[in-house]
């Protein structure tokens, strides 16, 4: 039997394969240790695991969800975004549910692009920004990161054509895979830029919960005009250790998220009563404590593998946000899967090659923080040694 067409035209999901590359490794026995994947390696807090508990038990969880959510799911992320924010939301107009960020981001490609439309995709990033665009037939075309502008995009580089046939443009800040931050003044350029040529702004905010050293991340729907021109999915799944809940949130224009919904109502049945029910919990300023207590670990994590890195030459900077430090290749290695594939086979740990991200990610290479603080020290350790 044969694929679509529309398949054919993207790569196997990247962290599949390298999912599969490390069971092969283990099942041969080698003691492989993976800083590859960004899945939170400590439990759901427990107020959140015992609210869904609780939720499950009831029958009347047990039916068919609404595709708009319920009402009190859609109040605790209004609250949380004005308390978080500082940003007002109608519960009614402005906020849908999802069943997790990578569902929603693939089905705003359905939703908005016609074969032949573009969507601006930030490179390095998130793969779904380009294998979304593809599968519903649109064309992704890449904006670069460039590192000298803080790993934001030169919008005035978007050619005028390109522009004028995008419907979509695809940001993530505080950024996977660089760990970056958006810099005073970006979003603002975003809004005009958006708003010059009629796009709608996706701005997949996944890490906003996760950051250091005093920093607090913006939404994007804080800047002046950003929810004429935007919407931004906000996913529990990295800042709460929910990755297996499925659990996220759209919100911002009201006019996409109608048409967002129209399609859902053709896709999917909704988000489990009982998941909006934890999700609730998740929101409430009860867990902050439990976000915080996992800040700190992050940064004791991050701290340690930059120092690390630091020492055996390589130049990276320690990120102020994100479960990921983002480093240059070390001299030597003709690409950065390369380099993944001699770390792999040496030392038996997995870093993700930058190329997987996209072109301009060729150089780099990613270390994830969510792998317990005894191996993650095995794995620098390790990498420290094959520097050597």
């Amino acid at each position: 039997m044969r694929p679509s067409k529309r398949l054919e035209r993207i790569p196997p999901y990247a962290f599949a394969e390298l999912e599969r590359k490390i069971a092969e490794k283990r099942a041969a026995g080698v003691d492989v240790i993976s800083l590859g994947i960004g899945d939170p390696d400590r439990p759901t807090p427990p107020l959140i695991v015992e609210a869904m508990q609780e939720a499950v038990s009831e029958p009347e969880t047990h039916r068919y969800p609404s595709n708009r959510g319920r009402e009190d799911f859609r109040a605790a992320v209004r609250d949380f975004y004005e308390r978080r924010f500082d940003v007002t939301l109608d519960p009614q107009r402005e906020i849908i549910p999802a069943i997790g960020a990578k569902e929603a981001i693939f089905n705003l490609n359905l939703a908005f692009l016609d074969p032949g439309d573009y969507a601006l995709a930030a490179d390095p990033g998130y793969p779904v920004y380009t294998g979304g665009p593809w599968l519903a037939g649109g064309e992704p075309v890449l904006m670069a990161l460039e590192p000298e502008l803080g790993f934001t995009p030169d919008l005035g580089a978007i050619d005028d054509d390109v522009a004028r046939s995008a419907k979509l443009m695809y940001l993530n800040y505080p950024n996977n895979p660089t760990g970056a931050l958006a810099p005073d003044g970006f979003f603002e350029r975003v809004v005009e830029f958006a708003r010059a040529y009629d796009i709608l702004v996706v701005h997949d905010n996944a890490y906003s919960e996760i950051a250091f050293d005093g920093y607090k991340p913006p939404s994007f729907l804080a800047t002046p005009g950003a929810k004429d021109v935007g919407i931004e999915v906000f996913s529990l799944s990295k800042g709460y250790n929910m990755t297996g809940w499925r659990c996220a949130v759209v919100v911002g224009n009201a006019d996409a998220l109608e048409i967002y919904w129209r399609l859902k109502t053709n896709i999917d049945s909704g988000l489990f009563d009982a998941v909006q029910l934890a999700g609730v919990a998740a929101l409430s300023p009860e867990a902050d404590a439990e976000v915080a207590s996992m800040n700190q670990l992050y940064v004791r994590r991050r701290d340690l593998v930059c120092d690390m890195l630091q020492k055996v030459g390589v130049d990276v900077r320690p990120p102020h946000a994100t479960i990921y430090v983002w480093a240059p290749v070390p001299e030597g290695y003709e690409s950065s899967t390369a380099y993944a594939e001699h770390v792999l086979e040496e030392a038996a740990v997995v870093v993700t090659p930058g190329a997987v991200y996209g072109p301009a990610g060729e150089g780099w290479f990613r270390i994830s923080l969510t792998t317990p603080d005894d191996r993650l020290l095995d794995a620098v350790l390790r990498l420290g040694a094959l520097a050597k």
